[in-house]
């Protein structure tokens, strides 16, 4: 099968489909959480998305390309799923969507500081500077009282947020080896598994009445995975990385409509700090990489 044709227009409208559909999914976690425990949400998240994922896989590359090569690594990827997850439900349980969405954009942040650790990458002193910014905004949305305590949901969402961004740099070990499907596929089951198995102590009967927003809440999930994959094969991640941040006009949409909250002015403003922060850091490094680009022959 040949590789899809780039596209910065095409890949942009997957981008904001992927995040539209993460939105909806994030939306359908939280109303669960309401009912049910945060691994149990996790367990139901990932087993959900499973069967839309791999009718997907078989459609397309077809059942050879979910063979893992590097189990360890895949392993890693599913238990970061879980604390991610379980975390993020954790705090949708105590926080409005548009906040908890606030403090994980610091995520491509802290994927560019574990870069130096984990992959050896060089980070120069603007973009240690932009990092350090974005943590800022984050400490303006937890909002430390004057008694130095901090909202513990708040911290569960940088817990999940740090989750995160270790496993977006294991992706970059994984892409080496492994196909993306297999990367899906894997991080479903491992984390779908591992969470079903940790929630059965506190595990609740699930109601019949929550089976459309569970199935609702995997073919979202299953869509955004899809859409996301097709925008990364269609465009640079420079491009298109930015656009993750429409998210938060879809999730203010859903605390409006669904719980009738809005963000405060402290969110806006930390929301803001981490946002321009995140966008610069993303503008670095495209300039960085054309500089580095070997140049273009002319005729």
């Amino acid at each position: 099968m040949s590789p899809p044709l780039r596209s910065p227009l095409a890949a942009a409208g997957w981008m904001l489909a992927a995040v539209a559909s993460f939105s909806v999914m994030d939306a359908g976690m939280k109303l669960l959480a309401a009912h049910y425990p945060p691994l149990q949400v996790t367990m139901l998240r990932g087993a959900a998305s499973l069967p839309f994922v791999l009718a997907w896989v078989l459609a397309t590359a077809g059942p050879r390309s979910i063979v893992p090569v590097r189990w360890g690594l895949h392993l890693l990827r599913g238990v970061l799923g879980m604390a991610m997850i379980g975390c993020f439900v954790f705090a949708l349980k105590r926080m409005p969507l548009s906040t908890a969405y606030s403090i994980y954009f610091v995520a491509p942040l802290l994927v560019a500081a574990l870069s130096v650790p984990l992959l050896g990458e060089k980070v120069g002193p603007r973009r240690w500077t932009a990092i350090g910014i974005g943590l800022a905004g984050v400490i303006v949305v937890l909002r430390p009282g004057v008694d130095g305590i901090v909202s513990f949901p708040g911290l569960m969402v940088l817990l999940a947020a740090t989750a995160y961004a270790i496993a977006a740099v294991t992706v970059s070990l994984l892409t080496r080896t492994d196909t993306p499907q297999s990367m899906v596929v894997w991080f479903l089951v491992i984390m779908a598994t591992g969470a079903g198995l940790a929630a059965i102590p506190g595990w609740v009967p699930l109601q019949w009445g929550h089976a459309a927003l569970i199935l609702g809440m995997g073919l979202a999930g299953a869509l955004g995975q899809v859409a996301l994959t097709s925008a990364f094969m269609r465009g640079d991640a420079s491009l298109i990385a930015p656009l993750e941040y429409t998210g938060l006009v879809w999730v203010i949409a859903w605390d409006w409509l669904l719980w009738r909250t809005l963000p405060d002015a402290t969110t806006w403003i930390g929301a803001a700090i981490i946002v321009a922060s995140g966008l610069y850091l993303l503008r670095r490094e495209r300039k960085i990489g054309a500089e580095r680009a070997p140049p273009i022959d002319q005729p």
